[in-house]
C-alpha cells in the first residue's frame, strides 16, 4: 500500500482542480482479504469500503468485526440479494430501475431502516456497464423520491474503457449536469456525485466527482485466482 503516494496524487488532482470542498474515498476491497481491508482501514483519509458482490460483502462482514468505514454496496444488486444487501450495507450506490428502488424500500421498512442511497447512470454508453440511461433517469429519480425509507444523496457512474481522456471527461461530464438538473427540479441537495476509479480519478475531480472509488492504486493489482 501506497498511502502517501496515492493522497498525493489526490491532492495533486483537488489543486489542479482548484476545489476547496470535501472528497471522499471509497476503498474498492472486492476481492481482497479482511486483513488487507483492516489495514485499510488504518489510512485517515479512507472513508469508505466498497464492496461489489453482495455474497463477498456477507462473508467479510461476518469475520470483520467492528468498523470505523462504512460499507457501501457499489456493484450491480439483483433484486433477489436485496434483502442481504439492505442487512449488510450502510449505503447502496447502484440503484438502476424503479423496481429495485421499490422492493429495497418495502425490505428497509420491514428492517425499520432508512437506507442511503445512490442512482447509477451509464452516462458512457457502454452496453457492458450497469445504470439507467441517462434518457430514462428522470421517471427512476421520481420513483426513488417517492419511496419512504430510502434517502436519495446522489449519482454514480463508472467511466468508459478508453484512453480518450476527453471522451472520459465527457463522461464525468455528463452525471455532473444530470446531477445539477436534479437538484434544481427536486429541491433536494443531492451531495454525492460517485465518480472516478484508479485510472481515471484525476478526470474525475476535474469533473466534480465528491466521491472517488480506488482499488488498485491502494492494494495492489488484484488476483482473480480464487474468484
Amino acid at each position: 500500500m501506497n498511502a502517501e503516494e496515492i493522497r498525493e496524487q489526490i491532492d495533486s488532482a483537488i489543486t489542479k482542480a482548484g476545489r476547496k470542498d470535501k472528497i471522499f474515498f471509497a476503498a474498492v476491497s472486492k476481492t481482497r482479504t479482511v486483513d488487507e481491508m483492516k489495514e485499510a482501514e488504518k489510512i485517515s483519509w479512507v472513508d469508505y469500503f466498497g464492496e461489489n458482490r453482495v455474497q463477498e460483502a456477507e462473508s467479510k462482514r461476518n469475520v470483520y468485526g467492528e468498523s470505523r468505514i462504512p460499507w457501501r454496496l457499489i456493484g450491480h444488486l439483483q433484486a433477489n440479494k436485496a434483502r442481504k444487501a439492505a442487512e449488510i450495507f450502510d449505503t447502496i450506490d447502484s440503484i438502476d430501475t424503479p423496481e429495485l428502488a421499490q422492493r429495497l424500500n418495502r425490505i428497509a421498512g420491514e428492517l425499520g431502516k432508512i437506507i442511503p442511497v445512490l442512482i447509477e447512470v451509464n452516462t458512457s454508453g457502454e452496453e457492458s456497464k450497469s445504470g439507467v440511461e441517462p434518457a430514462n433517469l428522470s421517471p427512476l429519480l421520481d420513483a426513488v423520491m417517492t419511496q419512504e425509507n430510502l434517502r436519495l444523496e446522489g449519482f454514480m457512474t463508472v467511466g468508459p474503457i478508453t484512453d480518450d481522456e476527453r471522451e472520459i471527461r465527457n463522461a464525468f461530464a455528463a452525471l455532473r449536469t444530470l446531477s445539477e438538473n436534479a437538484r434544481t427540479r427536486t429541491g433536494l441537495e443531492l451531495p454525492t456525485l460517485s465518480m472516478g476509479m484508479s485510472g481515471d480519478f484525476e478526470l474525475a475531480v476535474l469533473e466534480g466527482s465528491t466521491l472517488i472509488r480506488i482499488g488498485t492504486l491502494l492494494f495492489g493489482p488484484r488476483d482473480y485466482g480464487n474468484h
